[in-house]
This record gives C-alpha cells, structure tokens and sequence, in this order.
C-alpha cells in the first residue's frame, strides 16, 4: 500500500473501493512512523491500540455494508493539547508528563462519531507557547523538507507528521499563528477558523480569547471535509457559535461564485523586511489568482503594526491566569522532587519551577505583571483599546474586499537554534498571523511551492467571520490550476 502523498478523498476513495481496509491501511501507518519518526521526531505518543481498535470498527461497519462518511478510517494525528479520554495529554509540558485525558474534547467527540483513526499525539511548543517546536519539554520536531530547520510552531509535530506523510491530517490549534505558520515551514495547508466556529472544550487553554483548533491537511479541499467536520456549536463552550455555514458551498465551491470575490492586498503587509523569495512566490500566486478573473484592490490595515505588542500584552495575561491551575498540589511531580520538599512553599516553587519551561515561566511572568495593580491600566486595558482598533481597520476593509491576502511569514522555515535565544525577534515574526487571531477572523495558509529542493513558501488568505468558504473557496481553485495532482474538484 502507497501511503504517498495520500489524501482525505484518495484514502476514503481506496477504502470504499477495496483497495485497503482500514486496519491494514492503520498498520501501514504505524510501519512508516516507525521507520521515518526517528529522524524526524513529530510524535510524542502513539495511540496504536485506540488506532488498530478503531480501525476494525471501520471495517466490521465496512463489511456490514453502513453508510460511512468522508472520514471514516482516515488516519489522523492529534496535537497534545487536545483531550482524548484515556489518552496521555502532556501539551509537551514535564507538568503534565503523566496526565491522561479524563474525558474526549467535542472535536476529538466528532471525529469518533466520524469513524476516524487517531494515530498519535504530536510535538508541540510547550502549552502552545512557540514558534518553531524548539521549546517542547520532550524533543525538538525537525522538518521534513530539510532537517536542519524547525518545522514551525507551535503545531510543529502536528504539519510535520503531515508533510512527511505519517498521517492523513492532523489537527492543531492557532493562537497567533501556530496551525499557519508551521503548516508554511512544512508546505501544507493550515486553516484558523473564525473564533468560535470550532469548540475550544477539551483544549488545554493557552489564551482563551485567542486560541482556536484547526485542521492541518495535504490539500485546502481536505482542510474543508474536516473543518466541516468539526465546526459547530457547543453547549460545553460558551464562546463557540452556531454559524449557519452551506456544506455544498464549503465542499464544492462554484467558480462563478469565486469570480465575484475581490482580494484586498495591504500595503503595510508588503514591507521591506519581506524575504525577497517570498515576495517574488507571492507575486506569482496573484498572477495565478487574477488568471481566475478574480479583481485585486490594495487595501490599508493601519494598525497592524501595533498588534505584536498588543498580542504579546493580552495573551500572556491570559497565560497567567489559564496556568494558574498547574499550581504544583494539582498536577504534581511530587514522586519525583519528594527529597527536596520540607514544606508547602516548596511544594509550589520547587514543582512549578522544574515543571515549567523557560518561555513558559517568561510569559507567566510577564501576564502577571501586566495584570498587577498600578499596570493594568497601563498596558492591559491599552492593548485591549489597541486591538479593538485592529477589528475595526478589518471591518472596515471587509465593506469594500471580500478577502485580504498577505505572506504567512517574513522568511521561510529558519534554522534549529537560530532564533531560540531571541525571544524579541521570534516574537515580531509573527507580525502577519497575529492580527487575524486578535480580530477573531478566519484565515488559510496555502503552499506555494512544495518539494525537497526548496523551502515552503506559502500565502494566506484572511476572510470575513464565519466566511470560510471566501477563503476554502479561492484556496481550491488556486490549487486546481498549481498543484493538479493534488485535487481534483
């Protein structure tokens, strides 16, 4: 069995067809795990008998002659911040090494319901704080396109099990960018959906106003069936929506429906810092764009440069009050530190300070600052100000553009160690991601090149709430006409 380049469709095409079953297609996978995971390090578990018992339940209802959907037996990864009962749940944390999942999130819930196969728990940026996979606890995930650099984060393991074929798709979550950037590094496709049209419940929280779990696919075509999948209100999330989305509209988009889009291009997104390769790449996919007749505007988002240290205010004072939960009598290590602790401060100090990671410590440090009396006003309450300028420069671009594309990051996958001791410059990176994230708006990283003689490069395609299909839409059809032997719409 080829497991190459296999997609959503193509594997549910050759299980439909017999050319597999799901339990032979299952240990296919756990083979090339094996074989290629050893370089590449993207998992931090295997589920294998949740895996293989799932697939034989595919099979019996295959045999039995049910209905099965789309993603019946799909072989998918899961990041480790995401719940799944019985499961170890680390979120790549020393904290939370022996924790397991006490109850399934409601997306991990619908793809059960789904009949999908979970092969393992990925690599990530410890409690999601990261961009390149480097700060895990555990390990640090390498790309498979070129193993001398990250493959982004805080998804690493998550797009680099995608891209190097060890599932058929994966799911992530995006606070500022972690599902699109690494998916970029990687060359596959990321997609943040608005906030609040996927349930956050059974996701480790990071920053609850920002966080948002997301699919990471080969295909933007793929990155709809599952989005489709596991959009939807949720009584367990009070912040999650019941956005009437068309499924025909998400899955098999009209191009005459896509020729009556027009794509806003923001100046203040073009900047002198762009890598030179990225910019030419880009250029080339407008190109490819405009030969869809879809008409471009430039457009104006004036306060973007603001909303890195706006982020970098609000999230960690989300961080702060989120971890305030792993306070060392919950969640303790205290087998491990028994010989160290004479009393209850060192219960707190001692566990919390070996649990935690360095960047996570930092950003627990600087949230609780800004939230201290005499800096709330000064820092929290202005970011706050600055963001809702941020969803108002969108909002007010939306009345004249249906989507805003821009570059997914200034530089392609960079190299392991290279930024890691300069929190600042990792930060500002994340300058094209963040804004999306701030104004809760939907946004897609699409690959522009994919192969192993150069770097991933991408674009992303920003749309207007709960307007997916924008973005899914124009995606597939780029798709179509660069990459045919991906898609076949």
């Amino acid at each position: 069995m080829n497991i190459k380049n296999l997609t959503i469709k193509k594997f549910h095409k050759g299980l439909i067809n017999k050319q597999f079953s799901a339990f032979e297609a299952t240990e296919n996978f756990f083979k090339h795990i094996e074989a290629e995971d050893k370089k590449i390090g993207a998992y931090l578990n295997l589920t294998k008998d949740l895996a293989l018992s799932q697939a034989e339940q595919v099979d019996i209802k295959l045999a039995e002659n049910e209905d099965l959907g789309i993603l019946a037996g799909a072989p998918l990864s899961i990041k480790d911040n995401i719940l799944i009962e019985g499961e170890k749940a680390t979120a790549a944390s020393k904290i939370l090494e022996k924790y397991k999942g006490a109850y399934d999130a409601t997306v991990i819930k619908k793809l059960k319901q789904a009949n999908s196969v979970f092969l393992g728990k990925t690599n990530l940026d410890e409690f999601a704080m990261g961009s390149s996979t480097e700060n895990s606890g555990f390990q640090i995930t390498k790309n498979p396109v070129d193993l001398e650099r990250v493959p982004g984060g805080s998804s690493g393991g998550s797009a680099a099990a995608v891209a190097s074929d060890m599932c058929v798709a994966s799911l992530g979550s995006d606070t500022g960018g972690s599902i699109r950037q690494p998916a970029s590094f990687c060359g596959v496709v990321g997609l943040k959906s608005t906030y609040g049209a996927v349930s956050r419940f059974g996701l480790i929280a990071m920053s609850s106003s920002l966080d948002q779990i997301g699919p990471i696919t080969k295909t933007v075509e793929d990155a709809a069936i599952l989005f489709n999948e596991i959009k939807g209100k949720d009584i367990n999330d009070s912040t999650s929506f019941d956005a009437k989305y068309d499924e025909k509209e998400l899955l098999e988009p009209k191009l005459e429906n896509i020729k009556k889009l027009k794509i806003g291009l923001p100046k203040e997104y073009f900047i002198s810092g762009l890598d030179k390769e990225i910019e030419k790449n880009i250029n080339e996919a407008i190109g490819t764009l405009k030969s869809l007749k879809i008409e471009f505007k430039e457009i104006g988002l004036p306060h973007t440069k603001y909303a890195v240290s706006a982020y970098y205010i609000i999230m960690p004072a989300e961080v702060s009050a989120n971890l305030a939960r792993f306070d060392g009598i919950r969640y303790s290590q205290i087998s491990k530190l028994k010989s160290e602790i004479s009393n209850l401060k060192d219960i707190y100090f001692k566990q919390r300070g070996k649990g935690f990671g360095e960047e996570v410590k930092r950003r627990i440090i600087l949230g609780t600052f800004v939230l201290s009396a005499g800096y709330y006003d000064a820092y929290y309450n202005k970011a706050q100000k600055v963001r809702s300028l941020i969803k108002n420069d969108f909002d007010e671009v939306f009345k004249s553009v249906d989507v805003i594309l821009t570059p997914v990051y200034p530089t392609p996958a960079f190299k392991i160690g290279e930024k890691i001791d300069d929190s600042l410059a990792m930060y500002l990176s994340d300058i094209f991601t963040i804004p999306t994230n701030l104004a809760g708006l939907p946004a897609i990283s699409i690959p522009i090149k994919n192969n192993q003689n150069q770097l991933p490069i991408s674009f992303q395609l920003i749309g207007k709430h709960f307007h997916e299909a924008d973005i899914l839409g124009i995606g597939q059809y780029y798709e179509k006409i660069s990459h045919p032997e991906l898609n076949d719409l």
